[in-house]
Parts: C-alpha cells; sequence; structure tokens
C-alpha cells in the first residue's frame, strides 16, 4: 500500500466525486518532510486540506491541516494544499508535531 492510500484511509478516504472525504493525491517530499494533499469535497468545491508526515527518531509523526480556502477542483485544491503544507514547514518544522494539527 503506497502513502497516498495509506493517508486515504486515515483520512477517510473516499472518491473525488463522492462524500465529502478526502481523497488524497500522490505524495510529495519537500524539505524532509512528506506531503499528502487530501482535498474534502464539499458540495461543488473542494477545500484545502491534507497531512504532513515525518519520520522523528524511527517514528512517523503526522499532522494534519484543514483550510478554508475552496477550490473548483480537485487538481487546483491539491496544488494549493501541497503550497499551503510547504509554508506551514516553513513556518514551523518539526514544531508542529506537537500538537498532530495545524
Amino acid at each position: 500500500m503506497g502513502l497516498g492510500s495509506l493517508f486515504g484511509k486515515l483520512l477517510g478516504g473516499s472518491t473525488k466525486e463522492g462524500g465529502n472525504k478526502a481523497e488524497p493525491a500522490e505524495a510529495v517530499e519537500y524539505n524532509g518532510f512528506t506531503i499528502i494533499a487530501a482535498p474534502l469535497k464539499e458540495g461543488s468545491q473542494f477545500k484545502t486540506a491534507g497531512s504532513i508526515v515525518k519520520d522523528i527518531d524511527g517514528e512517523a509523526k503526522t499532522a494534519t491541516f484543514i483550510r478554508a480556502d475552496n477550490h473548483a477542483d480537485w487538481q487546483s485544491a491539491v496544488t494549493h494544499s501541497e503550497r499551503k503544507a510547504q509554508q506551514i514547514i516553513d513556518e514551523q518544522g518539526e514544531g508542529m508535531f506537537s500538537r498532530g494539527h495545524v
């Protein structure tokens, strides 16, 4: 099972078109962190959301995020979610894992 599939299950995976649950995109690496964009479907739009993962001392730490930004299509939401995750990483670094969500 790939990271995208794993986090899809953790986030309550669904299809891009069904429900409001997260459908993760392919994981991307950024500055030693793994970003899994997982936009949430709300009506006809998609909300910015995802997870940031990093292995720290042999343990995978995960922080999730959901933002109010809405997008007309899933791919735009993925792109924005990845940029938002990069911003969170740049601002908070490993400190984000003390809360579990950002």
